[in-house]
This record gives structure tokens, C-alpha cells and sequence, in this order.
């Protein structure tokens, strides 16, 4: 093959078998740019370096890249949060601090694919491999719930851990998008946004008639975990437990 051919291959934007990672990364830039609505097929297909024919290989449209970089964000995401949660060792109420900080760094951290993920307007339900890696993630949050709701005190009722779960999930995504906003339009605020949600969920955990004294309980003091809830009648949103993004 000549010189010239391989450089018209070049300057035509083959990958050598990684276009599809290219297109995904180039997705990845323009959505951290400009949102992810904020871009069209082509203009991934630009930024990548190929034709806008090329990305027609690897996905059918706009949609199913934006599922592709949706579900590798949730898959990150379960990543962080099981190593945050650690099984709830030392104790719940640690761990569940811990699953706390996990998920506002990563949204912090990850903002693209935080964005893909909860922002892009994509049918979560309509995309089987999307819905199951948004349920993993959300899992995590569910079990460290269900632990909480096993350390109801004796004689109050014990809340259910599925809604336990949604509003503690609802805390968390409001303060991350709170702080995400990194124009003039986001109010400075006295906190960071660790402190902000460890407080919202003291409050509320207070307002269920779980004890918030923070001095350490006597050993063994903790229950068991409960063990999950049925699938039936959990109260899960269709299109998983996430529900559609905006």
C-alpha cells in the first residue's frame, strides 16, 4: 500500500479498530462542553476525526451513543459506591457517610457522564443494558437503606427501605446539581456539599426517630440487616429505580 493511501486514510479519520472509544471520547468532550443536549451526531463524528457517515458503524443514532456513555457512567458509578459502602463496615451509619461523599465526588469528578447520565432526556427503561447497570448503582444506596432502616429504635415503626432509598438518592442528586453549576447564576453558599448533605440526611433521619447522638454505641449494639425488600410492590418508578432523567 502507498504512502499516499495510508495518508488519505489518516487524514479520513480511521482509528485502526478504536473508532467506537473515539467516538465515545469525543462524545465524553462535548457533553462536558455544552451539555448532553447540547451536541448533534455530526459534531461527535467531527470531533472524532471521521466522516459523518463513520458512527453509523458502531451506533444506530445520537441516542444510542449518549446510552453507551449513560451506562458506562453507571457502571463507574456502582464502581465508587460499593467501594464507598465496603459491605457497611466499620458500622452503618460510617459506611453510609462514606456512600454519601462517593456519590457527590463523582458527580464532582465525573461531571459528563453524570450529565449522560441524569440529564441527557434518554428512556432509561428502553435500553435493557442501560436500565440494569442504573439499577446496580442504584442498589448500592438501596442496601446501605435497608441497613438504616434495621437500626430503628425499639417500638417505632421501621420505615420502609425503598423510600428510605428515593429520598436519600433525592438529597444526594439535588445537592450534587446544586453545586454542579460552575457559572455566575450558582448562589455561593456558607457549606461545602459534603457538609450540606450530611446535614439534610441528620435531619431526616432525626425526623424519623432515629438517635443522631454520634457518640459510639455499645459493641454489638447494631442489628442485623434486614433482608430486601420483594420486587413486587417496592414502589420502584417505571424505567428503574433512577427514573427518567430530565
Amino acid at each position: 500500500m502507498s504512502w499516499r493511501k495510508e495518508q488519505r486514510r489518516a487524514e479520513r479519520g480511521y482509528h485502526h479498530g478504536n473508532l467506537k472509544e473515539a467516538l465515545l471520547q469525543a462524545a465524553l468532550g462535548l457533553i462536558a462542553e455544552k451539555g448532553a443536549a447540547g451536541f448533534t451526531f455530526a459534531d461527535a463524528a467531527r470531533m472524532a476525526g471521521v466522516s459523518a457517515a463513520a458512527p453509523y458503524r458502531h451506533f444506530r443514532d445520537r441516542d444510542e451513543l449518549l446510552s453507551s456513555i449513560a451506562q458506562r457512567g453507571f457502571e463507574q458509578f456502582e464502581a465508587r459506591l460499593t467501594a464507598a459502602w465496603d459491605d457497611g463496615r466499620p458500622d452503618t451509619v460510617t459506611a453510609f457517610e462514606r456512600v454519601g461523599r462517593a456519590y457527590l465526588a463523582f458527580a464532582r469528578e465525573e461531571p459528563a457522564f453524570y450529565n449522560a447520565m441524569f440529564e441527557s432526556g434518554l428512556p432509561v427503561d428502553a435500553n435493557p443494558a442501560l436500565q440494569a447497570a442504573s439499577e446496580r448503582a442504584f442498589n448500592i444506596i438501596r442496601a446501605a437503606a435497608e441497613r438504616l432502616a434495621a437500626l430503628a429504635p425499639p417500638g417505632m415503626p421501621r420505615p420502609p427501605a425503598m423510600m428510605m432509598a428515593l429520598h436519600i438518592w433525592s438529597m444526594a442528586h439535588g445537592v450534587a446539581s446544586l453545586f454542579s453549576r460552575g457559572d455566575a447564576a450558582r448562589r455561593k453558599l456558607p457549606m461545602s456539599p459534603d457538609e450540606l448533605l450530611e446535614a439534610e440526611v441528620l435531619i431526616y433521619l432525626r425526623g424519623l426517630g432515629f438517635p443522631t447522638d454520634r457518640r459510639p454505641a455499645a459493641k454489638g449494639a447494631e442489628p442485623p440487616p434486614v433482608p430486601p425488600e420483594a420486587p413486587s410492590g417496592s414502589g420502584v418508578p417505571p424505567g428503574g429505580p433512577w427514573g427518567k432523567p430530565k
